[in-house]
């Protein structure tokens, strides 16, 4: 028995949802159709921005960048999940899950800088809408994604280069329906207080630079609406913010509550249902909350859809014509 403890463990069983076995059928759709609609919304939207010039400011392109990051993170997930719940062999390399943390941690990250910008974006144009061009050049955009995106990858290096400091020769499986860095912590033989202590430093410093900015932000926003003489407006723009806040709200929450708690290492039942918000949840709400709410793309998706339904009738005219 102190042999087999003692085997380091290189492959690890993904084991989430196998409680329930008579719902795997249901989880399986239900995840599917989750996966699907937040390809074709993010996707789609990435091509609407990239295609219409006008759309070419720092607003969109921190919307097309956000739509990126949603689906990088369905993609780095999602696949796997749906592969274990029908898979009898529901193992993973230790390689494969630095990989998967890696590629998620990064997209996360990026995503709480982007979100972030964003709200700082809102606070310009409604606070100061005179020194927009100013305030939020486009470089100053560009320069805000990349470094959103160099932080993401700054971030994941580093806690994939402390994972080598770990070794596993206990249990091998990962009550997780992905490898997370948490469960790696918590089956290591290593004392992974180092780890542990860097990942709250870290993550907590992104957190409350991120969240905080956000919240300045939204707060500066909502000053202004309630000074907006017209009642119209004033309920269109507070209904606007108060869509994107929740949406926000959800994401920063879920990792907070995550990655930013006390007794990390604790195994609970509540880690899934937080990671299913910020993995599966609000990549699919993205698209909907911040396009389908905006005027200017659903006037450019109707202008598309108008000119192609044109191009089919004409050409079925001369079809009909020769």
């Amino acid at each position: 028995m102190a042999k087999e403890n003692h085997t380091i463990k290189n492959e690890f069983i993904l084991t989430g949802f196998t409680d329930h076995p008579e719902m795997k059928t249901l989880l399986f759709v239900v995840f599917l159709t989750i996966f699907l609609i937040t390809m074709v919304g993010n996707l789609g939207l990435m091509i609407l921005i990239s295609k219409e010039h006008h759309l070419h400011t720092p607003m969109y392109i921190f919307l097309g960048n956000l739509a990126l990051v949603d689906s990088c993170c369905a993609c780095a997930v999602t696949p796997k999940m749906l592969r274990n719940f029908f898979s009898k062999n529901r193992m993973i390399s230790l390689y494969e899950c630095m990989a998967q943390f890696y590629f998620l941690c990064t997209v996360e990250t990026a995503d709480c800088f982007l979100l972030a910008a964003m709200a700082y974006d809102r606070y310009v144009a409604i606070c100061k809408p005179l020194q927009y061009h100013t305030m939020m050049s486009k470089k100053l955009c560009i320069q805000m994604t990349t470094g959103a995106y160099t932080a993401g990858n700054l971030h994941s290096m580093i806690h994939v280069g402390l994972l080598f400091r770990l070794t596993f020769c206990g249990s091998n499986h990962i009550n997780h329906f992905y490898c997370d860095i948490l469960p790696l912590y918590r089956l290591s033989c290593v004392d992974p207080y180092v780890n542990e202590l860097v990942l709250f430093i870290f993550s907590g410093s992104i957190q409350v630079f991120t969240i905080g900015s956000v919240l300045i932000s939204y707060l500066y926003i909502l000053l202004t609406i309630f000074k907006m003489k017209s009642k119209k407006g004033r309920f269109k723009a507070f209904s606007t913010c108060a869509s994107h806040f929740f949406s926000v709200s959800l994401f920063y929450g879920s990792l907070f509550f995550m990655y930013i708690r006390p007794n990390l290492l604790e195994e609970g039942d509540k880690d899934i249902p937080a990671a299913i918000l910020f993995t599966e949840v609000v990549p699919l709400l993205n698209p909907f909350i911040y396009s389908l709410r905006n005027k200017e793309v659903i006037t450019v998706l109707r202008k598309i859809l108008k000119k192609e339904k044109s191009q089919k009738s004409l050409k079925q005219m001369t079809s009909t014509t020769a």
